[in-house]
């Protein structure tokens, strides 16, 4: 907990109730629309003291907001069954919400009661004597949705077969070679584009490390000096931890074909932008600055809906599959998951999606291995 001196040298915690609110209402001119306001603002202080980043806590605030124009109501005044309502009309529309968004956004109203109820930030004592009642939580075990699998996310995500991946490459390739030949200037930002998305499968990237990657980044690996000055990608802009900075990690170089493709952009290709000579940016933008997460997105969603792929795949499955087929390669499952920066074994089991092929061939090998050592026991015998 982050303290500081408050009014007349007393200490506070961030985000509580202030000096104007302890005097009293008379000065307010709309007593519940302004304390529910100063809340909020207390619980946004709250949440930066915790290094939250205002991304986390826009979303939250906004929640909080649409529950309250839900209700009608003010948080001294919420109850379970308004929680029941809201989610009941919310997951009764038309269109369908996953699991995990309904979990998450039970979990602003949770975190906010928690934060309001709290005596320490005086909400309680200033709201009763104000309202004659106080903040209390309203989510509850009974009446929210439960963490009950490791996996949330929609069962249709899967990654890409070896043919599907080999399918979508080749027709960025031929629509690099289309689009020059017609004198299209397209085709440079297409040829980005295919260089970006074989870049993030061959180093198994999360979308905004794709997107910041500079330069700096690379470097040799001494024990693999036939990859040059790309052995190693230096990812600086990982996931972070709760409340905490990005996380870094070094990823090595796998495959002897993505040492190619760099080498090829950035000494054929990337000089050609205008924008490349005033920024470091791996994937530099038509209009200034570098490509973005979004923008990179979007890019792929265009390519996979021609190829024929299911709108279902994203640019994450190429992580996806960047994991899943190291696996069905041989390689140490360790290896694979320092490779992509989990801390759990069991993360990097919730990426791998074995093909059926992989399996099959597992499975013939231990069948062949049995019955090898079923003959020579016989052999033996006799």
């Amino acid at each position: 907990m982050v303290w500081r001196v408050g009014v007349g040298g007393t200490w506070v915690v961030p985000g509580s109730a202030p000096q104007l609110l302890r005097d009293g209402s008379s000065r307010l001119l709309r007593p519940d629309e302004q304390v529910f306001e100063a809340m909020l603002a207390g619980w946004r202080d709250q949440q930066l003291a915790r290094s939250l980043a205002p991304g986390t806590i826009g979303p939250r605030l906004a929640m909080v907001r649409r529950f309250q124009v839900f209700t009608n109501d003010y948080p001294w005044a919420w109850a379970p069954r308004d929680l029941d309502e809201f989610f009941s009309e919310l997951r009764s529309g038309s269109a369908p919400i996953s699991v995990s968004t309904v979990r998450a956004y039970q979990g602003a109203p949770r975190l906010f009661c928690d934060f309001a109820a709290d005596p320490r930030y005086e909400w309680t004592a200033v709201c009763e004597r104000m309202f004659g009642s106080h903040p209390a939580q309203i989510c509850f075990e009974w009446n929210t949705a439960e963490h009950t699998s490791d996996y949330e996310g929609r069962p249709q995500r899967r990654s890409l077969t070896k043919a599907e991946l080999q399918g979508l490459f080749d027709h960025l390739d031929d629509q690099v070679a289309s689009l020059r030949a017609r004198g299209n200037k397209g085709w440079l930002a297409t040829l980005r584009d295919s260089a970006a998305f074989k870049t993030c499968y061959a180093y198994g990237l999360r979308r905004r490390e794709l997107a910041m990657l500079d330069l700096e980044d690379f470097a040799p690996n001494p024990h693999a000096p036939e990859f040059g000055g790309h052995g190693v990608v230096y990812v600086r802009w990982g996931k972070a931890n709760k409340g905490g900075p990005p996380r870094r990690r070094s990823t090595l170089t796998v495959f002897p074909w993505s040492v190619a493709v760099l080498v090829e952009w950035l000494s054929d290709f990337r000089g050609l932008f205008d924008t490349a000579v005033r920024s470091s940016a791996l994937w530099p933008s038509e209009r200034g600055g570098r490509m973005d997460g979004h923008s990179l997105g979007t890019r792929f969603a265009a390519y996979r809906e021609a190829v024929g792929l299911p709108p279902e795949i994203g640019l994450h499955c190429l992580r996806h599959s960047y994991v899943t087929h190291l696996i069905e390669d041989g390689y140490d499952p360790l290896f694979v998951q320092q490779q992509v920066g989990h801390s759990y074994a069991s993360t990097t089991a919730l990426y791998t999606s074995v093909s059926s092929d992989f399996r099959t061939r597992t499975l013939r090998r231990a069948l062949d291995s049995n019955i090898s050592r079923a003959l020579a026991s016989s052999e033996d015998g006799n």
